[in-house]
């Protein structure tokens, strides 16, 4: 009889001892990688009304890893490229970028604006930040595609 007791005892214990949660939450996409902007919208304030191709030989990357983000354009009709380095951070549904640094076009913008919010929409192979207005009304897109 103490045998039984004691091996009802044990498995009680095991039993007590696993984990009886629910099974984890779906992980939600990563914006950490490399991206290549790949089309411009524009709204009326909700809804897209154009989409902007970009222009013949136009590049812009950016690169988000450990909280920082490092992005570049090269346009062909611009000798100077552009390019800026600072931080970043979503909460839900927003993508904020602080930029620390940059070209020298980016230094002289940089003295009235670091902060950059927008609205986020990411996908595992795309993402679109989303410019909204004063009154929080869509106004413009970047969209991005994942090459890395």
């Amino acid at each position: 009889m103490k045998k039984i007791f004691g091996l009802i005892l044990l498995m009680l214990i095991l039993v007590s001892a696993t984990n009886w949660s629910s099974p984890p939450p779906e992980m939600l996409h990563s914006i950490e990688g490399t991206w290549e902007l790949d089309s411009f919208y524009s709204y009326d304030g909700q809804d897209i009304t154009d989409t902007i191709e970009k222009s013949e030989g136009y590049r812009q990357v950016k690169m988000y890893s450990k909280g920082k983000i490092m992005w570049t354009r090269y346009v062909p009709d611009d000798p100077h490229g552009r390019f800026g380095y600072g931080s970043y951070r979503i909460t839900e549904g927003e993508l904020i970028e602080v930029i620390e640094y940059g070209d020298d076009a980016m230094m002289k913008a940089l003295d009235t604006m670091r902060n950059f919010t927008f609205e986020l929409i990411l996908k595992e192979n795309s993402f679109s930040q989303i410019t909204l207005d004063e009154e929080g009304e869509r106004t413009s897109s970047e969209n991005y595609v994942r090459i890395d």
